[in-house]
């Protein structure tokens, strides 16, 4: 399969060309960038000095885009821009993975109350919240336009959303903390983002409204068949990258043994979580998953 990446030169586009590069089964074939268009990807991204295969970044003119050979594109841009170019490549038949926040809330008065004006609203009843461990396979074949999840909606929905759907845990009282690495925050330039503000400190941000706190209780809700608010409190950590999540909530269900029946029932033969046992400390660190329970009296 053919693939191209939209805005490969932040984080997140960064981390899928090595991905990409490296996968058997696909053709990384474009790789795009208004400010880095015409250099190759060493210059841009040292570690792919002497293995880029030649690759150089292209501007991202969504018509040229769509009008390619290219059978698959990955959206690595922010809210608003990725919306932009999904409605030109959806119509000429592309399959998109979108990893911004555009199409994750399926519920238009949502989205706006969290992110303002949607731009392809008309694209949102294609659209499909895709957590691979979590969603049905049929996604694989039937979909044309997948939203990846965020990164702290992940941290929370993998641990959380199998308890509750199996009635293991109260749906009141939930609470989620969580610590973010800084690279969460993309490559902008802000005071809060410098190495001096965020070394040896961490901070709390975005408390009662974060951004995804709609996504995180959307999810629950759809997939666990009644309305479900949890309190979440994300942080800023001192990390370049990664996110630690604890997750309380009272058990319905007194056993752990029960809950992590759950799990391993849920999570069996998904190399990317590990269930570990209640007395080993962990964090959470993406792009791999790791739970674990602990009885509080």
């Amino acid at each position: 399969m053919k693939v191209g990446i939209i805005g490969a030169s932040g984080y997140s586009g960064e981390t899928l060309v090595k991905l990409l590069l490296a996968h058997p089964q696909v053709t990384l074939s474009a790789v795009t960038s208004r400010s880095h268009a015409g250099k190759s990807l060493g210059q841009v991204i040292p570690a792919l000095r002497g293995v880029d295969r030649g690759l150089k970044f292209v501007d991202s003119d969504a018509a040229a885009l769509a009008a390619s050979n290219i059978e698959l594109f990955f959206l690595a841009l922010p809210h608003g821009a990725a919306a932009d170019y999904a409605k030109v490549l959806v119509p000429a038949g592309k399959r998109v993975i979108d990893l911004s926040a555009d199409f994750r809330i399926s519920d238009l008065v949502t989205y706006e109350k969290y992110y303002g004006k949607h731009h392809a609203p008309e694209l949102l009843s294609q659209a499909r919240f895709v957590l691979p461990e979590l969603t049905a396979p049929s996604w694989k074949t039937e979909t044309k336009l997948i939203a990846a999840p965020g990164c702290y909606p992940t941290s929370i929905l993998i641990p959380l959303l199998p308890l509750l759907r199996d009635g293991i845990v109260s749906r009141e009282h939930i609470v989620a903390n969580s610590f973010s690495g800084v690279s969460g925050a993309g490559k902008k330039v802000e005071e809060a983002y410098l190495f001096c503000e965020r070394a040896e400190s961490a901070k709390a941000y975005g408390l009662v409204k974060h951004r995804h706190l709609a996504e995180v209780e959307e999810q629950l809700s759809l997939n666990t068949g009644a309305t479900t608010v949890i309190q979440f409190n994300p942080h800023l950590a001192p990390m370049r990258r990664g996110i630690a999540t604890t997750i309380t909530v009272p058990a319905a269900n007194p056993s752990i043994d029960a809950l992590y029946a759950v799990w391993k029932s849920t999570y069996a033969g998904r190399p990317f979580v590990q269930i570990l046992p209640s007395s080993v400390q962990t964090a959470s660190i993406f792009p791999r998953c790791s739970i674990r329970a602990q009885k509080i009296s």
